[in-house]
């Protein structure tokens, strides 16, 4: 047991290692790029630079997520942190459960649905049968319905934090399910991380 555990944590300790250096990298790169005159290749660099921060980021919010989520085990082995260059930040996934019965939990960085999010909620008649206003670790989320066959629905919450925005989705629970299963996520340190 103790061999495995060390080996995990030189694996990680490796892989810190290895951001840091490619951060400090791309740094020199933009620095040159920049006392050069190259300005395109300066911001490139940087770009590169913020992108690598946010895959840290992304790798230590997974840390912060439950095990569990209602009574379905998180799938650790299908973590998944992704960069999706240009259009949004980093995408970060865990899923819980079997794959008939997956919940799904997504985080995004720099999502481009925050400002539309965000006008959503600010709505005085937002709550009707298919969308709900709720409250989760005090910041405001949206619960949709949809119809999966007649008379059966599955819900999706998006909780907006600034310019992150965690979807949680997972068919055949109820809303109260998917609320509850939403308040197990760490919302106050993924926005500290997020800022």
């Amino acid at each position: 047991m103790k061999k495995i555990l060390f080996a995990l944590t030189l694996v990680a300790t490796c892989c810190s290692l290895q951001a840091q250096q490619e951060f400090a990298k791309q740094l020199t790169v933009a620095r040159t790029s920049y006392a050069s005159g190259k300005l395109d290749d300066s911001r490139f660099a940087m770009q590169q630079m913020l992108q690598e921060v946010d895959m840290i980021v992304g790798k230590e919010i997974l840390k912060l997520l439950p095990a569990k989520m209602g009574d379905k085990s998180a799938n650790v082995g299908k973590d998944d942190v992704s960069g999706a260059s240009g259009f949004v930040g980093v995408v970060i996934r865990r899923d819980y459960g079997s794959d008939d019965q997956k919940t799904e939990l997504e985080i995004i960085n720099n999502s481009p649905m925050i400002g539309t999010l965000n006008g959503l909620l600010a709505l005085p008649f937002l709550n009707n049968a298919d969308t709900k206003a709720v409250k989760i670790a005090g910041y405001k989320a949206l619960v949709q319905r949809s119809e999966r066959e007649a008379g059966k629905y599955d819900y999706e919450l998006q909780l907006p934090l600034s310019s992150t925005l965690i979807t949680l989705k997972s068919p055949g629970a109820s809303q109260d399910d998917i609320v509850k299963m939403a308040n197990t996520i760490p919302v106050a340190q993924i926005a500290k991380l997020v800022q």
